[in-house]
């Protein structure tokens, strides 16, 4: 405690710090900062651009990739990966992306995996290395890429979906 400022100050002090933190709220970025920050995950910031997918896009390895994606990913991107049922993910700043969206399938299958693996900072995106192996992040991949239509796979369960 600073002995050097009297009680009633330090009172004063802490309740103006607290109503000016309570005035602060994320928002949404705007175009040209969208824009930006799109190129420099796409060539800057994301690995594994040129990393090829040695998981064909088979039947059995989608419907792999669909399952281990509902294990993990539908709590912010919905089982079909269109976001359908998550009550906040358009509220965060930034917002979570539809998978389905140009921005996401944009990206090479290698820099999915390397994002799926260590996480997209700032945004949210945590990352799964040593919750997958390689094979099962390349499998999710190959369900990023044939994502059934929005809304086909209902809400996950834990919001009220069966």
């Amino acid at each position: 405690m600073n002995k050097t400022m009297p009680h009633g100050s330090r009172l004063i002090a802490l309740a103006l710090a607290c109503a000016a933190l309570s005035g602060c709220k994320a928002t949404q970025p705007g175009k040209v900062e969208s824009k930006i920050a799109t190129w420099t995950k796409l060539h800057v910031t994301v690995g594994g651009k040129k990393d090829v997918n040695p998981v064909k896009a088979t039947a059995e390895n989608i419907d792999e990739g669909k399952q281990l994606f509902a294990s993990y990913c539908m709590v912010c991107h919905g089982y079909d990966g269109q976001n359908t049922g998550v009550p906040f993910a358009n509220t965060l700043a930034p917002r979570v992306p539809s998978l389905a969206s140009p921005e996401v399938q944009a990206y090479t299958d290698g820099q999915l995996k390397w994002i799926i693996q260590n996480g997209l900072y700032p945004s949210g995106m945590p990352p799964s290395e040593g919750e997958f192996s390689n094979e099962e992040m390349w499998q999710m991949v190959a369900f990023i890429r044939h994502l059934p239509p929005k809304g086909s796979l209902g809400v996950p369960s834990v919001y009220g979906g069966k």
